[in-house]
């Protein structure tokens, strides 16, 4: 998985790390909310391993891949030259998951974020039991009603409407699962030059969450995982627990 490093160099991808963190920190205060609550998961899709050892070197520790086959390759060499580390990476499926690459990612992911299929969390429960291991998951949910976004449908789930009794039997099902922990809610806002835009999708997905924790109170839903590059400043105003960003850190890119 090693090829040369053509993205920021050490310094530069080093400024723009820091200067990102500092922004969601600013954001934060303002919002009045702690920045320790915020995680900031760095999207390494298209990164050389080099840049993540960078950021890594710097401190960071939370990670995010959309794709298996590439994350697997990654994450194995990494996992190879730090073996003896106290602090490993923490690695996130943020991608859609074919239910055939369960397997794969019970035995490589941290925390899933993308559960949106009863099927897909059967499978990982079953590989999970077999890692003898707990994954901590997300649902999926699609606030914004867009027929390209994958997710449980959430356009319009108030409680007592039929998309809210679909949701409540579908999170019995899942929770009752061995192996796994749904831990929040994951969404993804419309792509556009507005981050305002994102408000009203953020602010569903926090009142859901709030619906689902009265409803489940024995399940654990401390995260929402929303906003990206382009509107996470949106998202931490909204409550976002984790954020999911990479052209702020790396740069555009590089898709050959």
């Amino acid at each position: 998985m090693r090829k040369q490093h053509d993205a920021l160099s050490s310094d530069s991808l080093a400024i723009s790390y820091n200067a990102t963190l500092t922004h969601i920190k600013d954001i934060a205060e303002r919002s009045g909310r702690t920045p320790d609550d915020i995680t900031l998961i760095a999207v390494t899709k298209n990164q050389p391993v080099e840049a993540i050892e960078s950021l890594y070197k710097l401190g960071h520790r939370h990670f995010g891949e959309n794709r298996v086959e590439e994350a697997s390759a990654k994450i194995e060499l990494l996992s190879a030259q730090m073996q003896s580390n106290n602090s490993p990476p923490i690695w996130h499926m943020i991608g859609h998951i074919q239910s055939r690459k369960a397997r794969t990612c019970a035995s490589l992911f941290n925390h899933i974020h993308s559960v949106d299929t009863i099927k897909l969390a059967n499978r990982l429960s079953r590989f999970a039991s077999e890692h003898e291991t707990t994954l901590s998951i997300l649902l999926q949910c699609n606030i914004s009603g867009e027929h390209t976004k994958s997710g449980f449908t959430a356009t319009d789930a108030a409680l007592n409407t039929p998309q809210w009794s679909n949701l409540v039997n579908i999170i019995s099902q899942i929770a009752d699962l061995p192996n796994l922990i749904i831990a929040g809610l994951m969404t993804m806002a419309p792509i556009t030059d507005n981050p305002e835009a994102s408000r009203p999708i953020f602010q569903n997905l926090r009142i859901l969450k709030d619906q689902i924790s009265q409803h489940f109170p024995q399940l654990p839903m401390n995260h929402l995982s929303m906003g990206m590059s382009a509107d996470y400043a949106i998202a931490i105003q909204e409550g976002a627990t984790m954020l999911r960003i990479g052209t702020s850190i790396f740069g555009h890119r590089n898709t050959k």
